[in-house]
């Protein structure tokens, strides 16, 4: 299980920390690029396993879509990838955290600033697990607010812990990656600007990601009440996904209930199992 780079468990870095700019100067492009490929590789070596499945939820969707698209020799060695709720383009998300991303950049920097957001703070984290243990519906209606979840549907009496490790960080040029995806209403790499995208890219802007060239096998997942993959961005993914094997939408669903939802284990989880079952 794969920890993403900045947030509490993926603070190291060789030569730079966590209180330099230079450490935050990465999004999902990175994750997906570098991360997602020196995880499955890892994995492969340590255990000898000649391939492996892939199972996403969010922007690990996103983070798998780069990396299969972008390393092909890695795509190989995946005999399935599991896309719960995936994130490409959020042009019709409506959650509050998106509507933020939408604001100008030069807000979100100066709000921001450049280095990462969202991380746990000790200071706050025992009171917050405290108030949720007391105060767990007006905890879990808030969450169940910002991803379009039911409270029926999530064990309030677990919010407290899942406050405790959630959310765990991510950089702020994430956040802006999100905010050009916004614009952009295409899945692509992060926007340098004309000048230097050149370099990056050797182009003056940046490149999509052709997920139409993954041939893994792909299985979706996906919620109608979702704020973040939002039913009309999910119906553009699905057509570019050329190897769709299975495909499964749930009406009641928010974005965190493929996760922390009470029916995920019947409604998805033991097709999950179903289907590593028949692609060994």
């Amino acid at each position: 299980m794969g920890n993403s780079r900045g947030n509490t468990w993926s603070l190291k870095h060789k030569t730079f920390k966590p209180c330099q700019k230079e450490f935050w100067q990465f999004s999902f492009d990175e994750i997906g690029k570098y991360d997602v490929p020196a995880e499955l590789y890892f994995i492969m070596n340590k255990t000898g396993q000649k391939d492996v499945y892939f199972v996403s939820h969010s922007e690990a969707s996103a983070a798998g879509f780069i990396a299969f698209s972008t390393h092909p020799e890695l795509a190989q060695r995946v005999k399935l990838f599991f896309a719960l709720g995936p994130v490409a383009t959020v042009t019709h998300a409506t959650s509050l955290l998106v509507t933020l991303t939408r604001l100008p950049q030069p807000v979100i920097r100066l709000v921001l600033g450049c280095k990462g957001i969202l991380r746990q703070n000790e200071l706050l984290k025992r009171p917050l697990t405290w108030i949720c243990r007391s105060l767990g519906k007006i905890c879990g209606s808030i969450l169940c607010y910002i991803a379009g979840d039911r409270i029926q549907n999530l064990n309030v009496s677990r919010i407290d812990t899942y406050v405790g490790h959630y959310p765990a960080g991510m950089s702020v040029q994430n956040v802006i990656h999100w905010h050009q995806l916004t614009r952009a209403d295409q899945f692509q790499a992060y926007d340098y600007g004309s000048k230097e995208n050149m370099k990056k890219y050797n182009q003056s802007m940046p490149p999509a990601y052709k997920i139409e060239k993954i041939n893994i096998p792909i299985a979706v997942w996906s919620g109608g009440r979702d704020k973040f993959a939002d039913p009309k961005d999910m119906a553009k993914l699905l057509p570019r996904i050329t190897n769709l094997i299975y495909h499964e939408h749930f009406p009641a669903w928010g974005h965190l209930d493929f996760i922390w939802g009470l029916d995920a284990t019947e409604k998805m989880y033991r097709k999950i199992i179903e289907l590593l079952r028949k692609y060994p």
